[in-house]
């Protein structure tokens, strides 16, 4: 492609830009003043969607990416002598730089099993039966990632398992949901049903990966848990001064089902590939995709000359494989033109 015109990558949805709606929402709030820190009727609306969406009450708060989302989050469930436990491939282990110890003022990470990238229930009564002596950091938290890490998504069973489990050990449930668009739009039920019905005390809802600029909502379905969050935003640099800029790109996105519609085509284009791929022989695909990846073993000469003609995409997530990753603006001739490569490669081999 011409350089006015560069090619979709497969890498991350964060390679992709604002989605109309963000943007045209974005642009609206760019008129005359408005209150500052939250005090203007954009943070309003949006805070009064995400309750529809969810169809509940509950206290929303906005922070600029995930990483301070989930951390802030967590510190708000913990203690310093408390540990979270998540799975071993979760973003909150493997790509937060710890910051979630960080926040949480020295809270400490364990991570369990699970197939799939996903939590085993039973592995939460391991962790808070092993031990339980003065000398070992007390669980309180359950983490959970959806979709996985993996690219898989918890069916509301699922996380109702997780939930009660939790329940069962005293620990609370949160919910980093980077991509929960993509896992809402993959399973086709109402949001509220892989949330506070199924047990999660808080979720950090993507905005970014799903087509906006920048934002993380953070939601709290158990209201008693957000006491003083406002002050750990503003400790934590997440307060935005002009808030308006951060709230309304979600007022676009959730109005008229933007958020809905963008994730079930990037899942779309996934499986598109997926197919795709399938017919190229020497190609192992590591599962079916539920959201917007696909997960390949390539070898290592192919994937050296996919990178060669510009393509990117990382080989070090989830465990192995190279991860191709699909967005809200992916067409179908990106995952053509991908596969195309591949199978040209795979026949010089």
């Amino acid at each position: 492609m011409s350089q006015n015109h560069p090619r979709r990558q497969l890498a991350s949805d964060n390679y992709a830009g604002i989605c109309p709606e963000a943007f045209e929402a974005l642009a609206a709030a760019n008129h005359g003043h408005a209150p500052g820190y939250g005090e203007d009727a954009w943070t309003a609306r949006a805070s009064d969607l995400v309750r529809d969406v969810f169809e509940t009450d509950c206290d929303v708060f906005f922070a600029f990416n995930g990483t301070a989302a989930n951390s802030l989050a967590l510190s708000a469930l913990c203690q310093s002598y408390h540990s979270i436990l998540c799975h071993e491939t979760a973003h909150v282990e493997t790509d937060e730089c710890g910051a979630p110890e960080f926040f949480s003022n020295g809270t400490k990470v364990l991570t369990v099993p699970g197939r799939d990238g996903k939590i085993d229930p039973a592995a939460i009564d391991h962790m808070v039966r092993r031990r339980s002596d003065i000398h070992y950091p007390k669980p309180r938290v359950v983490s959970l990632t959806q979709a996985t890490e993996t690219g898989t998504v918890y069916a509301p069973d699922e996380v109702r398992a997780v939930g009660e489990r939790a329940r069962a050990n005293g620990l609370h449930v949160h919910m980093d949901g980077a991509r929960f668009a993509n896992a809402v739009a993959a399973l086709g039920v109402a949001p509220k049903e892989l949330t506070w019905k199924a047990g999660v005390d808080v979720l950090c809802f993507g905005g970014t990966k799903n087509g906006m600029a920048v934002g993380e909502a953070v939601v709290f379905f158990d209201r008693s848990l957000a006491a003083e969050f406002e002050y750990r935003c503003k400790q934590a640099g997440q307060l935005a001064s002009k808030m308006r800029f951060l709230a309304a790109p979600w007022v676009g996105m959730l109005e008229g089902g933007a958020w809905l519609r963008r994730a079930g085509h990037a899942n779309e284009m996934a499986r598109a590939l997926h197919r795709l791929l399938s017919d190229v022989p020497g190609v192992r695909l590591l599962r079916v995709p539920q959201a917007n990846s696909v997960f390949a073993e390539l070898p290592p000469e192919v994937s050296d000359g996919l990178h060669q003609r510009g393509w990117h995409f990382y080989s070090f997530i989830a465990g192995g494989g190279s991860r191709l990753m699909c967005s809200w603006d992916t067409e179908l001739a990106d995952v053509e033109g991908f596969a195309a490569d591949v199978r040209e490669l795979m026949s010089r081999r």
